[in-house]
C-alpha cells in the first residue's frame, strides 16, 4: 500500500504519536441545526437589498454610488422608509449572493467529497458599502492530505469566479457611458484587469472612468474583490491553503511577506493628508493597512494546521490549477479598490 512517492500508508499508531490531538475524532459528522445559517442568509439578503437600492438609484440618476446630496446613513435608511424601493436592489443582491454562495458551496462539496466535516455556509450581513462581509464555512475535522487541502482551498475561488465572470460580462454590456461620472464622486471604485477587459470589449471608445457600472456589474465587482482577497497566499485564506499544499515549509514566511507587502502597498497607494479637510475625509486611511496588519497578527499568532500526510506530492494537473488560481487573482485584483473622490 503506497502513495507512489516512496512512502507507504502511515500506520495509525504513528499518527497517534505525531498528532495526538487528532486521536478519538468522531468518524461521522454530527448533525447540526440549519437555522443559524438560514437566519444569517436572510439578514444578508436584506442588507444587500438595501445597498443594492442605492446602486440601482445611482445608476438610474447617472452618478456614482453614495455620491448624492444625502449622507450615507440617509441613503441606507431610505429603503426602510419606502419598502417598495427594495425591489430595485434585487439585481445587485441576487448576483452578489449567488457569487458568494457558489464560492462557499465549492468549498463545501469539495470538503464533503473527502469526508471532511464542514458547516453550512454562514453569511455575514454588514452596514458597509456592499451590505456584507462575505461568507465562510467552518472546517470541523482535520484535512489529511495535500491534495485534499489543495482541492478544498481551490474549489471556492474557482467556482465563485466562474459565476462572477458571466455576471461581469453581462453587467458591463448593460452599463452606460456618462462623461466625467467619476470627477465629482465621493467614492471611486477601482478597475481590476478583468473589468478593464470587458469595458474595452463592450465600450471600446469610452474612457474607463466614464463607464457607469450597472448594479449587476457592481455585484460582480464585489465578487471579484472577495475572490482576490481570498486568493492571497497568506495564513488560512484560500490562497494560503493552496500555498501550504504546494510548499508547506515556506508557508509562514510567505504569509508574513504578503502581509508586509500589503502594508507597504497601503503606504504607496494612499495620498498623504496635508490639510485638516484631508484628515477629516479619511483619504489617508487605506484598506491595505488594516488587511495587512490583520494577516500579520493572525500569521504570527496561529500556525496553519498540520497534515496527516505531508509527503504526498501534488500531480501536474493540480500544479496547473495553481497557475490558473494565480491568473484569476491577477485578473480580479486592484491596488485601489475604493478611494475617496474629488
Amino acid at each position: 500500500m503506497s502513495e507512489g512517492n516512496g512512502h507507504g500508508v502511515i500506520p495509525l499508531e504513528v499518527l497517534e504519536r505525531r498528532f495526538p490531538e487528532f486521536v478519538d475524532l468522531p468518524l461521522a459528522p454530527r448533525r447540526r441545526p440549519l437555522w443559524p445559517a438560514l437566519i444569517l442568509f436572510l439578514l444578508t439578503v436584506i442588507s444587500t437589498l438595501t445597498v443594492g437600492t442605492e446602486f440601482a438609484l445611482s445608476y438610474t440618476q447617472g452618478r456614482e454610488p453614495f455620491s448624492g446630496d444625502q449622507n450615507y446613513l440617509n441613503m441606507v435608511l431610505l429603503p426602510f422608509q419606502h419598502p417598495s424601493l427594495l425591489v430595485a436592489g434585487i439585481p445587485f443582491s441576487f448576483t452578489l449572493m449567488a457569487i458568494l454562495l457558489a464560492h462557499e458551496l465549492g468549498h463545501y462539496f469539495a470538503a464533503r467529497a473527502y469526508g471532511i466535516d464542514v458547516s453550512y455556509p454562514y453569511f455575514l450581513p454588514a452596514p458597509n458599502l456592499f451590505g456584507t462581509f462575505g461568507a465562510f464555512i467552518r472546517i470541523r475535522s482535520p484535512i489529511t492530505t495535500r491534495r485534499a487541502l489543495f482541492d478544498v482551498g481551490l474549489a471556492g475561488p474557482v467556482v465563485g469566479f466562474l459565476v462572477a465572470l458571466p455576471a461581469m460580462a453581462y453587467g458591463i454590456a448593460t452599463s452606460k457611458v456618462v462623461l466625467g461620472v467619476e470627477e465629482n464622486s465621493a467614492l471611486v471604485f477601482g478597475h481590476p484587469p478583468l473589468v478593464r477587459l470587458f469595458e474595452w470589449i463592450f465600450h471600446p471608445n469610452a474612457n474607463v472612468s466614464w463607464v457607469l457600472l450597472s448594479p449587476v456589474a457592481r455585484a460582480a465587482w464585489v465578487g471579484l474583490f472577495v475572490t482576490a482577497l481570498n486568493l492571497l497566499p497568506a495564513w488560512q485564506l484560500d490562497g494560503g491553503h493552496i500555498m501550504f499544499s504546494l510548499a508547506s515549509r515556506w508557508h509562514r514566511k510567505i504569509s508574513i511577506g504578503v502581509a508586509l507587502a500589503l502594508i507597504l502597498m497601503g503606504w504607496l497607494t494612499t495620498p498623504t493628508p496635508h490639510t485638516l479637510d484631508d484628515w477629516k475625509s479619511g483619504a489617508w486611511v487605506s484598506l491595505w493597512y488594516f488587511w495587512g496588519g490583520l494577516l500579520l497578527a493572525l500569521t504570527v499568532r496561529f500556525r496553519h494546521p498540520p497534515l496527516y500526510d505531508r509527503w504526498q506530492p501534488l500531480d501536474g494537473a493540480r500544479r496547473a490549477w495553481a497557475v490558473m488560481a494565480l491568473v484569476i487573482f491577477l485578473m480580479s485584483f486592484t491596488p485601489w479598490p475604493v478611494i475617496p473622490g474629488s
